[in-house]
């Protein structure tokens, strides 16, 4: 396991238990401190959070015997698991999906405070679509349209959402009908750039698709494409709002003010959080 993915696996540790609160473990309470020597071993920080949400997780010793080995072979804790807390929801998240970070509660919120009820909300690459329900649950009752490109992703996403989920690249598979009529656009495009996805933590880089991290060369293709096209969906005065790194933000900015957006950014030292704010104008 490697450091820059440990902080994630904290998160998720402090998350609700599995199953009813105090729901009694099927497994005898002896095992548990196997587990946590052995997740230890492993390099897991968090090894005693890790182990009661495992032993909780579990119905009997040979199922957690299993959770307990893919995890110490480097799978998410959240793919072990088949959930992540986000902005206090538990958020299905199945192999292969991108699995929603800590520091994008920030835009979540950022979100929250342009979000009016009523308004037409989209999630644009929406993975599990964490962002969309956190959203709804935070800034309801809206609403709400996701969309990803990768399968796997749509597939989970309605699960974690009532709304319609469509599958395509970007705007493209978005119905027609919401041309002009878009209040809030969430875009959480990958933002890595491309030579730097060998430098990412293994959890990321072998379990979650490169689609979902991979920003091309200097990780911005993808959002400069999105801001291109914004105008065309945002209602006048929405707003779309994108995360990506402190030392692109600027970078971003250009970019969305090329789309013709009014742009600014928001950062979140704590998180490590940087947003990058655009608000459609009211007229021509």
């Amino acid at each position: 396991m490697m450091d820059g993915h440990r902080i994630e696996i904290g998160r998720v540790a402090r998350a609700p238990a599995s199953g009813s609160p105090g729901r009694p473990s099927r497994v005898p309470p002896a095992v548990e401190g196997i587990v946590v020597a052995t997740l230890r071993a492993a390099g897991c920080v968090f090894a005693e959070d890790e182990a009661r949400l495992l032993v909780e997780a579990a119905s009997t010793p040979d199922e957690l015997a299993a959770m307990v080995e893919q995890r110490v072979a480097g799978t998410p804790l959240e793919h072990v698991l088949g959930w992540a807390e986000f902005c206090g929801l538990r958020i299905a998240v199945d192999p292969g999906v991108f699995v929603p970070r800590r520091r994008t509660e920030f835009l979540v919120e950022q979100a929250a405070a342009v979000t009016r009820p009523g308004d037409v909300v989209v999630d644009l690459c929406c993975g599990s679509g964490a962002l969309g329900a956190a959203l709804a649950a935070t800034a309801g009752p809206v609403e709400l349209h996701a969309a990803d490109v990768g399968p796997a992703a749509v597939r989970c996403a309605r699960r974690n959402v009532v709304s319609p989920v469509y599958q395509g690249e970007l705007f493209e598979p978005l119905p027609t009908t919401l041309r002009g009529r878009v209040n809030v656009l969430l875009a959480n495009v990958p933002y890595v750039p491309s030579d730097e996805i060998a430098l990412l933590p293994g959890e990321a880089r072998v379990h979650e698709p490169r689609l979902a991290l991979d920003g091309g060369a200097d990780g911005l293709d993808l959002l400069r494409r999105v801001a291109a096209g914004a105008g065309q969906w945002l209602a006048p005065g929405g707003h779309l709002l994108v995360e990506t790194s402190e030392r692109q933000a600027a970078a971003a900015v250009q970019a969305f003010e090329s789309g013709g957006l009014i742009a600014d950014v928001a950062y979140d030292d704590q998180r490590g959080a940087t947003v990058v704010i655009g608000r459609q104008r009211d007229g021509p």
